[in-house]
């Protein structure tokens, strides 16, 4: 799929270097759970193939249209733990730092989103964030979701004590 200024594609096993570098950046994890191990970082991307080939959509890799260089990941995922709003699909997405306030994260998203809508049927798309984390937030916004703080929820994959437990939860319907 593509964008303006992005192509969102299946993962290539040249993505996994600048997908490992980024993700080592302790500014562009603060709001996520870090990987261990460059290791763990490979698995998250089989992880993204796998979904790929029993759904049809993931986090894709983001390429830039212009240059070709690896930005970063955005996409869908099928929710894959309990919580009082699954089953759902997420949008989400991760950029490089060096592409951030360009206004890619948002505009990777759309594409996201329509393609869950227009091709999928999807009923609603969620996302969520730690409360702190503004810039997210922001697009989810500008992506038109809404939040709710009664649907607000610590979530079970992240350890108890853990100051990225707590999410807050954006929904956008078709």
């Amino acid at each position: 799929m593509t964008t303006e200024r992005l192509i969102l594609r299946a993962w290539l096993d040249q993505d996994r270097t600048p997908f490992a570098a980024m993700s080592a950046d302790p500014e562009a994890m603060r709001h996520l759970l870090p990987f261990a191990s460059h290791e763990a970082a490979n698995a998250w991307i089989d992880r993204q193939q796998a979904h790929l080939r029993a759904h049809g959509f993931c986090f894709w890799a983001l390429e830039s249209r212009e240059t070709g260089e690896f930005i970063g990941a955005a996409g869908l995922l099928r929710v894959a733990y309990d919580a009082h709003f699954t089953p759902a699909v997420e949008v989400g997405w991760r950029l490089d730092r060096r592409f951030w306030g360009q206004g890619l994260a948002p505009e990777a998203a759309r594409r996201a989103i329509e393609f869950g809508f227009a091709h999928l049927g999807i009923p609603e798309i969620i996302a969520n964030t730690v409360a702190a984390n503004r810039n997210s937030r922001r697009v989810m916004e500008k992506l038109g979701m809404s939040n709710d703080a009664a649907d607000d929820f610590d979530h079970p994959l992240v350890p108890v004590g853990s100051p990225l437990r707590r999410q807050v939860l954006y929904r956008l319907p078709r």
